[in-house]
């Protein structure tokens, strides 16, 4: 059977790009105590998170046919239709984004928002304010990034029909030649590479290792315990220590 071009190379590669990054930033917040050094690539790795879902919208309002955002089936009805097909092997071909890949899309983004909102609010002071907030988005964004997979699987094994290659190779089998795009637009994805490429730089020469502070777009964001500020404070304990000492040793000379 023919397979015809679908996605366009900028939509794989945020889509890629989306779950690596999503992937590394849960991993890390998760096996990695938030006074170690490396907690910090959590907090990079969210921020560049939040620069891809910013191209993928600024991608879904111009891009190709079925990479723009009035493609997506978010009719709750067709949703309902697409999870009874699945369940009840009734398939109904989507040349683009399927009801509930849809509705995964525009909710992952919609978390990722609250949770690149909240990780700023964080590392600007109030994490007392936003934590739960983030904590929420993330295991959010996970359930719904676990259901979206599941939901691939099942189709696939369900209806014989591998749909995940599409977001590998851009193209569908059983489509209609009409629904073909007709240009991979990759000098787009180049420029969006080379947009994170530059931005993954400016954060890296704007990141303090020493104290953890980014300070990026006129804003200082602590990515983590101060460790100067830690040592510093240590050896101004120990300064008062021996100044207590010695203190102590005057008046015992003044007394005698």
């Amino acid at each position: 059977m023919d397979r015809v071009n679908i996605y366009d190379i900028p939509t794989r590669l945020l889509h890629w790009l989306f779950a690596g990054l999503f992937l590394t930033a849960f991993v890390i917040a998760k096996t990695v105590d938030d006074e170690s050094a490396v907690f910090s690539l959590h907090m990079l790795a969210g921020l560049t998170l939040g620069l891809v879902v910013v191209l993928r919208l600024i991608w879904g309002l111009v891009g190709t046919k079925h990479a723009r955002f009035s493609s997506f089936a978010l009719n709750p009805a067709d949703l309902v239709l697409y999870i009874k097909g699945v369940v009840n092997g009734e398939r109904r071909l989507w040349a683009g984004h399927n009801p509930a890949s849809s509705w995964a899309a525009i909710l992952m983004f919609a978390l990722v928002i609250g949770l690149m909102v909240s990780g700023i609010g964080m590392a600007g002071g109030n994490e007392e304010t936003w934590e739960e907030v983030h904590e929420v988005c993330g295991n959010a964004l996970l359930l719904v990034a676990i259901l979206h997979i599941a939901g691939v699987v099942l189709h696939t094994i369900r209806h014989r029909d591998p749909i995940g290659l599409s977001m590998i190779t851009g193209a569908k089998a059983g489509v209609s030649e009409a629904e073909r795009i007709a240009d991979n637009r990759a000098g787009v994805g180049v420029i969006f590479m080379g947009v994170l490429v530059a931005f993954g730089i400016y954060l890296n020469q704007n990141f303090d290792s020493n104290t953890r502070t980014l300070n990026a777009f006129g804003t200082t964001l602590q990515l983590g315990e101060d460790e100067d500020g830690e040592h510093g404070e240590a050896k101004g304990g120990a300064g008062a220590s021996e100044r207590d000492e010695d203190e102590d040793e005057d008046e015992e000379k003044d007394d005698d």
